[in-house]
């Protein structure tokens, strides 16, 4: 009996091994054969000479792998190849195709999410630039790739427009809710691209239902309000009267009003793939459109393996300048994103605005907010308050009821009092929903020292502020002190004349450049912290799907505003210069911006409330009405970045990626990144092996007069006093306009320097060609390794 029962669980577990072994087996097999989008680079020039067409060609070379594909994306402009689904041993064989340059799997990328003209300066502009018919920049062409339009918005009124450009080569696009009819002499173009999220995330739910991964209207129509606020923010008509709730009240206008604006949808519930990007970028190319407008990102890759640099390279060779939002990962060093030196990357600041809501708690102390909160607020007395991590529903470790995570708070213990509730691992308006789910009156949101003093306001769904992580701290060793803590929260509506203000805003991602230590990014600033703009009224003023809420403006923050401001005053510059190239345009916005407040202190950085840096700001902050008339500029053409990618020791197939070209970099020629005339200086030096003594590093640069005739005279600061710095010539002069003049800016370190090395191993300065009148300024940042 014993060795039958014993029989019988050998056979059980050969048989359990065996079924096991199958079902893996079935599982690789399904997953060998499970197809992923591939982008596939080709070199256009190696197609046989019996192809007629290269997208015959590119169907060739996908038959020869594979008969159950289908070419999804075809693309002209922004590269040369096409996009499709394969299998990983597909793929692998694609690769060893003749003419293949590189095949790379589809990404997805996120979006990085009034009172601004009058902050600007931009209420001094009339008169000073160059006006067509009236509207300044009404034939200039603003493409955003986004989210999609609200169409209705009156930022998108068409009153007083003349006839579209002869230029436009667009269309409007029509699908669910959108017709031809709701574009217009203003709204001039909208288009939407789904292929590569739907080969991520499966068909597209149209019903909305709430657990579909991927829902929204197949269409450019705006589910999301990310898109209509960000093409609002650059080109918008003036709307009178428009506010959130009452907060921001006053006329919202776009930096360039007049101008006209195309849509391409490419992002759909917050993801953006790679694909439909480069798809996008390809055809406002072909749409000819002036100015791109970009606020999304992802990784840092190498610049033949990011699209977003290899599609804004196709595009810059087509005199359309590309602005991008440099990421939302700050403070935290090399963060920043979208870093070809071909781009503009804008980093974000803050406005002379607020909207102040203070916690008072029992002992008579009040911890200054911020809140756009607008329901009942709360009575005038006190009320209990507590701190979420005291009140867990659950001990276990999942539950994080310090931060106020969905089910994390026990309903007993919350109910009819106010919650301190840490930032961070959920967004800060969906903690509120938490906490008022389980009974909660209010809910004080506290910033960690990851977030610092930064503050950012929003449209809570109960009485709500955020505080500082000063303030936070504050008001915890009062509540841990206190059994019978209490407290209330007082809402004091818009404050403006904030001061200092602008300060760079601490989720604003950073520098060095992690690709190209030598270029520094971002570029420069511009407001972004709590900005008022059209929004989309299929989504709620929160995001949050509880939120029943509809408004035609909303107040939000991130690079993906600042990025906006900055295209649209790109487009005031090419309205009033058309033939400017997009260096020009980038170095004219670069070297007038402003790094000192109006009393001469330097602007400061909110995450640790000291002086910023150029690796916080750039160039400094955008300052449009001195950027209309720069004196001088820093030009650069398409060869330029072809020796720059040289220096960077790209192979041939590398530079082909990128500038869908056959280009040899000349062996005999020595190549260098600081050649690059670029409006911005860092210098990396390193010791000599081997040797203590002197080292030099050169720069060599030219400036194009676009001014008057004039002599400029320089002048450098730099805060490492035993790094000598030399300029030759010192004096520049120019006779007419478009005449060109270079320099050498000599930087000089003596081996060892351990006396010398800044503590955090960067210094800091700044160089300035002067004539009087005008400024041109660039940043400048040492290492001394």
């Amino acid at each position: 009996m014993e060795m039958s029962k014993k029989s019988l669980a050998a056979t059980l577990f050969v048989l359990f091994l065996v079924f096991c072994d199958v079902s893996l087996a079935r599982m690789v097999k399904k997953t060998e054969h499970r197809k992923y989008g591939y982008i596939v680079h080709v070199s256009k020039s190696q197609m046989p000479s019996s192809f007629n067409h290269h997208s015959v060609w590119y169907e060739s070379i996908l038959k020869s792998i594979s008969n159950s594909t289908e070419i999804l994306y075809t693309y002209n402009n922004a590269i040369h190849g096409f996009f499709t689904r394969l299998t990983a041993e597909e793929a692998r064989l694609l690769k060893s195709q003749i003419g293949v340059l590189m095949v790379f799997p589809d990404k997805q990328y996120k979006l990085h999410t009034t009172r601004t003209p009058h902050f600007l300066g931009l209420d001094k502009i009339q008169g000073i630039f160059l006006e067509t018919n009236g509207k300044e920049g009404s034939d200039v062409i603003v493409g955003l790739l986004d989210t999609g339009v609200w169409p209705e918005s009156k930022s998108f009124d068409d009153t007083g427009f003349g006839p579209i450009p002869r230029t436009w080569k667009g269309k409007c696009e029509t699908g669910t809710n959108f017709s031809t009819s709701n574009c217009n002499k203003k709204l001039i173009g909208a288009r939407f691209y789904i292929k590569g999220q739907e080969s991520f995330m499966g068909r597209l739910d149209e019903t909305m239902d709430l657990l579909s991964p991927l829902r929204g209207s197949i269409s450019p129509r705006d589910d999301d309000g990310h898109g209509t606020h960000t093409a609002s923010t650059a080109t918008g008509s003036p709307v009178q009267n428009a506010s959130l709730f009452g907060y921001a009240n006053g006329t919202a206008r776009g930096m360039a009003p007049s101008a006209r604006v195309a849509m391409y949808k490419v992002c759909w519930n917050e993801s953006c793939v790679v694909s439909d990007i480069l798809a996008a970028i390809d055809q406002a190319i072909i749409d000819n459109v002036n100015i791109l407008s970009i606020s999304l990102g992802g990784p840092q890759f190498e610049y033949y393996e990011d699209p977003v640099a290899i599609g804004a390279f196709s595009a810059m060779e087509h005199g359309i300048l590309v602005s991008c939002s440099a990421g939302n990962a700050g403070p935290e060093p090399a963060s920043a994103t979208n870093i070809a030196p071909w781009m503009i990357t804008v980093g974000a600041g803050t406005l002379d605005r607020d909207f102040p809501a203070y916690v008072r708690i029992g002992n008579g102390q009040n911890y200054s907010g911020v809140s756009l909160y607008n329901g009942n607020p709360l009575p005038e007395h006190p009320f209990p308050f507590i701190y979420a991590g005291n009140v867990s529903k659950d001990k276990s470790p999942k539950f994080r009821s310090e931060y106020c995570l969905k089910d994390s708070l026990a309903a007993e213990k919350v109910k009819g009092k106010i919650v301190l509730c840490d930032r961070g691992q959920s967004s800060r308006v969906e903690k509120g929903n938490t906490v008022k789910s389980v009974g909660g009156l209010g809910m004080v949101l506290a910033n960690t020292d990851l977030e610092g003093e930064e503050l950012v306001a929003d449209a809570h769904i109960l009485p709500a502020t955020l505080v500082g992580s000063k303030e936070g701290n504050a008001i915890k060793q009062y509540l841990f002190s206190n059994p019978k803590s209490t407290g209330t929260i007082v809402f004091q509506g818009t404050k403006l004349g904030i001061e200092p203000s602008p300060v760079v805003a601490s989720f604003s991602s950073r520098g060095p450049n992690s690709i190209t230590p030598k270029i520094l990014k971002p570029d420069l600033i511009a407001p972004g912290v709590n900005i008022l703009a059209a929004y989309s009224r299929n989504a709620s003023p929160t995001d949050l799907d509880s939120d029943d809420r509809r408004v035609d403006f909303n107040i939000i923050s991130g690079t993906s505003m600042s990025c906006p401001h900055v295209s649209g005053l790109a487009t005031l510059i090419k309205s009033a210069h058309p033939d400017w190239s997009p260096a020009m345009i980038r170095s004219a916005l670069m070297t007038t911006s402003y790094i000192t407040y109006k009393n001469g202190q330097p602007l400061l950085d909110s995450a640790n409330k000291k002086p910023a840096t150029p690796f916080d700001y750039g160039a400094g902050h955008v300052d449009p009405v001195p950027a209309l008339n720069p004196g001088l500029v820093y030009d650069l053409t398409v060869d330029n970045y072809l020796s720059f990618l040289c220096a960077l020791n790209y192979t041939a197939d590398n530079i082909e990626v990128v500038t869908r070209r056959k280009y040899k970099c000349d062996p005999n020629k020595q190549y260098s990144v600081t050649d690059l005339n670029y409006p911005s200086f860092i210098v990396v030096f390193k010791k000599p092996a081997g040797r203590n003594g002197p080292t030099n590093v050169k720069h060599m640069r030219t400036l194009t007069n676009v001014g008057s005739a004039g002599t400029y005279k320089v002048s450098v600061k730099l805060d490492i006093p035993n790094v000598k710095v030399s300029v030759e010539p010192g004096v520049l002069s120019f006779k007419g306009g478009n005449e060109k003049k270079s320099y050498t800016i000599t930087f000089s370190a003596t081996f060892p320097t351990s006396r010398m090395k800044p503590q955090d191993g960067y210094g800091f300065g700044r160089l300035e060609w002067s004539n009087g009148k005008h400024v041109v300024g660039s940043p400048i940042a040492v290492s001394l390794e």
